[in-house]
C-alpha cells in the first residue's frame, strides 16, 4: 500500500487536505478512514505496551484527525476536542494561579464568558487589548504574562493581528502565543510558521464545513507542549468522539475547494454591499481599504468568507435577518450554506454593552458567513431585503 506519511512532504496543500495524514486505514486498506466506534481495546498480555487502550485517552479515528490537522498547520502534534470552547479551555489549562493572559478585545462571546465566569475564579488574570495595535499589545504585557491569545481576523469586527510581530513580543517576555485560526484555516493562514506556539480552531466551522458536527482542534509547536496537552485532554475528558472525528476528516477533504469558493463569493458580495445605499460600513479583510489589508496579504494566502457590515437604519435589521429567502438567520459560520447573524444578541450577548459599544458591536451590526452557493443568488437575496 502507498504510505502517505512518507510522501506527505511532496504533496501540495490541495492534495494533503484530500488524503490526510495516512491517506487510508493501515489496518484494513479502507480508502475512507473508518469510524472506530469503540470505548475500550483488547490487551494482548500483562504489561503490554499498546497504542490504544481506552477511547477517552486515544482512538484511531481521532488520531487520524489530530495527525491531519498537525500536518496541515505544520505543528508538532494535534488534539481534537468536543467543541471549539473545549480547545480554548485546554489552552487556558496551561496557566496557573497568578499568571496573566493578554487577549484580543474583540473576542468571541463564548470565550469571554469562559474567562469572566470561570477562569477568573481560579486567579488567572486576563486583560483585553486591540491586537491590531502593536503598541497596545506591548503596553498590555505584565511581568506575569504567560500567554497572548489572539483571534485573527477577529469575530465579528475583522481586526487583523500581525502574528509574526506579536510572536516576537511574546518571545521577548517568555510568553506563549496562541492564535485562533478559525476564520482562515490552515488553507489560508499558518500561524505556527509565523511564530505561534498554539493554534486553535472551532472545527465546527470551516474545517467540518457542513453545519453537521461540533469540534475543536488545537495544534502545538513543541514536544513539551504536546506532552502537557496530552495530559490535559486525557484528564479533562474533552476528546472528540469517533463519529465526529470522522465527520471533520470528511469535511477537510473538500477544504481547498470550499475555501476558494467562500473567498471568491465573499469578495463579490463585499463589493456589492459597499455600493449599497443602505449599508453604512463594511468589515472584510479582502477589501483594499481595510486598515490591515497589507498585513493580511503578507501573512495569509487568502481572505476567507466572513463579512460584517452595519446598516444606516436600525429599523431594517429585522427585515435583513428574517426576510431573506436563501440566506438563513442562524448562529455559527463557515459551512456550505450562507448564514447571517446578529452579534449583539447572539454570538456576543455575554459581553457587556459598554465593551460591545466600544469595539463596534452595535444594534446595526450584522455578520454574514458567505456560503458556497452561486454568488449572484447570494447578492440577489440580499438585494431583496436591502434595496
Amino acid at each position: 500500500m502507498l504510505d502517505y506519511t512518507k510522501i506527505k512532504k511532496e504533496l501540495s496543500l490541495d492534495s494533503l487536505v484530500v488524503h490526510g495524514y495516512q491517506g487510508h486505514d493501515p489496518y484494513t486498506g479502507s480508502v475512507s478512514f473508518p469510524i472506530y466506534q469503540t470505548s475500550t481495546y483488547l490487551n494482548p498480555g500483562l504489561n503490554s505496551d499498546i497504542e490504544y487502550s481506552y477511547t477517552r485517552c486515544s482512538n484511531p479515528t481521532r488520531s487520524e484527525l489530530e495527525n491531519t490537522i498537525a500536518l496541515l498547520e505544520g505543528g508538532e502534534a494535534g488534539f481534537a476536542f468536543a467543541t471549539g470552547l473545549a480547545a480554548v479551555l485546554a489552552s487556558f489549562s496551561l496557566m496557573s494561579a497568578g499568571d496573566h493572559v493578554l487577549m484580543s478585545d474583540d473576542i468571541y462571546g463564548g470565550t469571554y464568558r469562559l474567562i469572566e465566569l470561570i477562569w477568573k475564579r481560579y486567579k488567572v488574570e486576563f486583560d483585553y487589548v486591540d491586537v491590531g495595535d502593536l503598541e497596545s499589545v506591548k503596553a498590555g504585557i505584565k511581568p506575569n504574562t504567560k500567554m497572548i491569545f489572539i483571534e485573527t481576523p477577529t469575530n465579528p469586527m475583522m481586526k487583523v493581528a500581525d502574528i509574526a510581530a506579536i510572536s516576537k513580543i511574546a518571545k521577548e517576555h517568555g510568553a506563549l502565543l496562541a492564535v485562533d485560526n478559525t476564520f482562515l484555516t490552515p488553507y489560508f493562514q499558518k500561524p505556527i510558521e509565523l511564530g505561534a506556539d498554539i493554534v486553535i480552531h472551532s472545527g465546527t466551522k470551516y474545517l467540518a464545513g457542513h453545519h453537521d458536527t461540533m469540534a475543536g482542534l488545537l495544534v502545538v509547536n513543541s514536544k513539551k507542549l504536546a506532552d502537557k496537552m496530552t495530559l490535559i485532554i486525557k484528564t479533562e475528558g474533552s476528546g472528540l468522539s469517533p463519529l465526529d472525528s470522522w465527520l471533520v476528516l470528511r469535511g477537510i477533504k473538500t477544504l481547498a475547494l470550499r475555501m476558494k469558493r467562500h473567498e471568491e463569493n465573499a469578495i463579490k458580495v463585499a463589493n456589492w454591499l459597499k455600493q449599497n445605499k443602505n449599508v453604512e460600513k463594511i468589515y472584510f479583510v479582502g477589501l483594499p481599504e481595510h486598515p490591515s489589508y497589507e498585513v493580511s496579504k503578507r501573512q495569509s494566502t487568502g481572505f476567507g468568507g466572513m463579512i460584517s457590515f452595519t446598516l444606516k437604519d436600525v429599523t431594517k435589521v429585522e427585515k435583513v435577518l428574517c426576510g431573506c429567502k436563501m440566506i438563513m438567520f442562524a448562529e455559527s459560520l463557515g459551512g456550505t450554506e450562507s448564514l447571517i447573524t446578529y452579534p449583539m444578541t447572539q454570538t456576543h450577548a455575554s459581553i457587556p454593552k459598554a465593551i460591545r459599544d466600544k469595539i463596534g458591536i452595535t444594534d446595526k451590526l450584522l455578520r454574514l458567513s458567505v456560503g458556497v452557493e452561486d454568488a449572484d443568488d447570494i447578492i440577489n437575496d440580499l438585494a431583496s431585503v436591502l434595496d
